[in-house]
């Protein structure tokens, strides 16, 4: 059986390395303080591609998945896991690196969402070296119709994934926007099939259908799905939350004959038959267990083993799938055609950030955490502009529109991911605002908080569409209807909504994305007892985050009603702060409609917070972090209150999550919290606070990353960290500062704006405390830099040392606002 070596170990050396080598010089280790000071002197990593490890993420709860992509690609071809349940995956995004075993390569899926069973997964193709006499569905085991593999005989890279399975079965696979295609290597001295279990996604599926074409070597079929988060959706009701259901198209040409074909449906295996259908039983509320229907295409592999298949998808018709594969993948392209492609574009689109200097490792977190960031939005629309909207209906792109993109969990995002997109991808982003505006107009004016594919899921709290746009137009992005969209959002944060006094889904998943909204308005917060909301505490925060960031959009726009109503509004956060909450401290806590606070009080509890506890949450004012201050008693006391909320009592760091009074890098409330101490006047703790997350919380392999990536949220997180920069609240473009890792990075210019430069010559492992900035070549005395630098591009440099500074950019003038 061919075996494949692990991506680490064929990067090609640096031509800095080959050339000392050649010479037989002895080079310090790069990550050496006397290699890094000289490391500006290095070229820019030429091909960022070979630094990509898919891997990390796979394991430590990342749920991000090693398979074939491409950017903001429809198709997302990857392995399928199996524990020894063919309905509940080792992990919620169907692949676990510490499970190894498999039961099929799927089409479709999302980088890093958390919620188990969570979406997508959707048509896994088994490869199966044996003979096919059972229904695969009956095998609720795993035990006969799937494969162990080592881990020695799997390659990840962008744009292709290749395995080697116990069975002898060997599969390669690469994927351009909206296709792919494979090789299936089969022992030769076996029965060969492919299994296409077309009912089987990760969250299973209402219904589904298979035809098997003889006469032209086809199998096309579809399957019908959705209802993120399974079973709790609207409540934990059998029949799950409809408006989240979607359609997948899927056609796939071979280039031989099958020797046999047959489906199955349930435990009944139909050999010879060419239709099958039925899903796994949303709607019945029965297990899913030996439920579904698929179908066999067989082949004689006893003097060619090598199975060639391409495959379209399409979340609109078959038609859209056939044109789709036509249109992308030529009737003769190999997978290493394909694969070389996918490769291209990945690296095109890792230069928007050329990195010198580092070491190898830092690359290669910096580059995959990029690689993950950029993985979404995903297209949903048709190479001939056509997609199925929030209204279940095919709509046409709109007038300036390329391509309609979904999969924001915007709860997640909207805190560091679409500033990323925004500064590097700006074109992407104004799509993805259309995208989410043309949603809103299909769904009676909701922006839903959570969208995947064509559906509403109402996923977490708050309202994360409006400060997402609003972030999109401070930096700069302009192809969308940004009056309309404007205009839309303000309407849903200012006139109660029906749906916002449901408790369908609620805790999680609750209806309303601006819950009882009157009663909001009227009393300044969303009280605990009739707020119809995951918490009322968390909702508060969150409305009054996105409606400072309208606030800012409607100043752009001249809009002077709105923004000081809005601006008003962006200051709710006081109305649940409790000053008394503990005998020593204050801190965010819920209220009842009557203004009376819940009680008990436990900072270190949830009541009244989304995935988050009060220790957490009271940071949670970007928008406002001198109100915060002021609250708390003054800047140095909320700075020591900071300090405790980083480390332990005997003063060792905490910043690895596992104590709900401390800081958790695995969840949103609190990620931006190290850069706080910027706006507090001692910029010199975020500087060492975000290496201490960097060195410790993230890293290279499979356990990589501390958490769910969130759709990219988490690497996008690292990105900024290590460049020394992060958005300092949504709504604005402006840039805190830290300590970047790289001695030089550009960021490409993009839209109207130039590039960015980023230099630290000194940048090291030790050299993380800043000295002095220079913008654009001239002494910079603050913490952080305003949004028209995003929008126009520039020059920072920073001097750096291993010794804090602790004058630097403190002058109370001269502090974030």
């Amino acid at each position: 059986m061919k075996k494949f070596r692990r991506r680490r170990d064929h990067r090609p050396a640096t031509a800095v390395g080959v050339a000392a080598i050649s010479a037989g010089l002895l080079l310090p280790l790069l990550g050496s303080p006397a290699a890094m000071a000289d490391s500006t002197a290095a070229a820019p990593v030429p091909h960022p591609v070979q630094y990509v490890d898919p891997l990390i993420g796979t394991s430590n709860g990342g749920n991000t998945y090693p398979g074939a992509n491409v950017p903001f690609g429809m198709i997302a071809w990857s392995p399928t896991s199996t524990a020894g349940d063919q309905t509940n995956t080792a992990a919620a995004n169907g692949y676990s690196y510490n499970t190894t075993r498999l039961r099929g390569f799927s089409l479709t899926h999302i980088n890093g969402a958390g919620c188990h069973p969570g979406a997508a997964g959707d048509v896994p193709i088994m490869p199966f070296a044996g003979t096919v006499d059972s229904s695969p569905t009956a095998d609720t085991k795993d035990a006969k119709y799937a494969a162990s593999f080592s881990h020695t005989d799997e390659e990840a890279e962008p744009g292709r994934y290749r395995v080697g399975l116990d069975s002898g079965v060997t599969s390669d696979l690469a994927v351009s926007e909206r296709a792919g295609v494979a090789d299936f290597t089969f022992p030769a001295d076996k029965p060969a099939s492919l299994l296409f279990r077309v009912s089987n996604s990760l969250n299973g599926s209402e219904d589904a259908h298979i035809a098997i074409d003889t006469a032209h070597n086809k199998v096309t079929g579809w399957v019908e799905t959705g209802a993120f988060c399974g079973r709790r959706a609207n409540g934990g009701t059998p029949n799950n939350n409809r408006k989240s259901y979607y359609r997948l198209y899927f056609t796939a040409a071979f280039d031989r004959s099958f020797s046999s074909v047959g489906t199955w449906r349930d435990n009944q295996l139909s050999p010879g038959s060419t239709f099958a259908g039925g899903g796994e039983g949303y709607l019945t509320g029965a297990s899913r267990a030996g439920r579904g229907s698929g179908g066999y295409v067989s082949f004689d592999t006893s003097n060619d083993n090598d199975v060639h298949m391409r495959i379209g998808i399409s979340y609109v018709s078959l038609a859209g799938a056939e044109a789709n594969l036509r249109g992308e993948i030529a009737p003769n392209a190999s997978v290493e055609d394909v694969a070389k492609a996918g490769r291209g574009a990945w690296d095109r689109a890792l230069k928007s950030v050329k990195i010198s200097g580092g070491d190898e490792d830092r690359r290669t977190a910096f580059y995959t955490a990029l690689y993950h960031a950029l993985q979404q939005p995903n297209l949903i629309s048709d190479r001939n502009g056509t997609y199925v909207g929030m209204d279940r209906k095919v709509h046409a792109l709109a007038r300036g529109q390329k391509a309609q993109y979904s999969n924001f969990s915007g709860w997640d995002q909207y805190r560091a991911q679409v500033q990323l997109l925004a500064l590097l991808k700006p074109r992407v982003a104004g799509d993805f605002a259309q995208s989410l505006y043309n949603f809103a107009q299909q769904n009676d004016g909701i922006w839903d908080r959570w969208v995947h594919i064509s559906g509403a899921t109402h996923v977490m709290t708050g309202d994360p569409s409006a400060a997402t746009l609003a972030t999109f137009h401070a930096m700069g992005v302009r192809n969308f209807d940004v009056q309309g969209a404007f205009d839309s959002l303000y309407r849903q944060a200012t006139v109660p909504h029906a749906s916002g006094l449901s408790d369908a889904g609620c805790p999680g998943q609750c209806e309303g994305n601006r819950p009882n909204l009157a009663q909001y308005m009227k009393s300044g917060y969303a009280a605990q007892d009739q707020c119809h909301c995951w918490g009322g505490a968390a909702e508060t925060l969150e409305d009054s985050v996105a409606d400072a960031a309208l606030a800012q959009w409607a100043q752009q726009l001249g809009r002077d009603e709105e923004y000081r109503t809005l601006s008003e509004r962006g200051g709710y956060w006081r109305n649940v702060f409790n000053p008394a909450a503990t005998p020593t401290a204050g801190y965010i806590q819920a209220r009842n409609a009557d203004g009376s606070w819940v009680t008990p009080f436990n900072p270190a509890r949830d009541l009244g917070f989304a995935q988050g506890s009060a220790a957490t949450y009271v940071w949670m004012v970007p928008q406002d972090v001198q109100g915060l201050a002021t609250a708390m008693g003054g800047r140095d006391r909320a700075a020591a209150r900071l300090d405790d909320f980083f480390h332990k009592p005997d003063g060792s760091w905490s910043v690895r999550g596992g104590d709900a009074l401390r800081y958790d890098p695995t969840n949103e409330p609190g990620i931006h919290a190290p850069w706080l101490y910027n706006a507090l006047g001692k910029p010199w703790k975020t500087q060492e606070t975000v290496r201490q997350i960097v060195d410790t919380a993230y890293g290279t392999g499979p356990a990589g990353l501390p958490g769910n990536d969130d759709l990219g949220t988490m690497s996008a997180w690292y990105v900024f960290a290590a460049l020394g920069i992060y958005p300092k609240a949504p709504g604005s473009a402006d840039l805190l500062l830290g300590a970047p890792v790289f001695p030089h990075a550009v960021v490409a210019g993009a839209g109207d704006r130039e590039e960015i430069t980023i230099d630290a010559p000194r940048a090291s492992r030790t050299d993380l405390y800043v000295d002095s900035v220079s913008l654009d070549d001239r002494k910079h005395e603050s913490s952080w830099v305003d949004g028209s630098f995003v929008r126009r591009g520039g020059s920072l440099s920073f001097e750096l040392s291993d010794r804090a500074d602790t004058g630097w950019a403190t002058d109370p003038a001269t502090l974030p606002r």
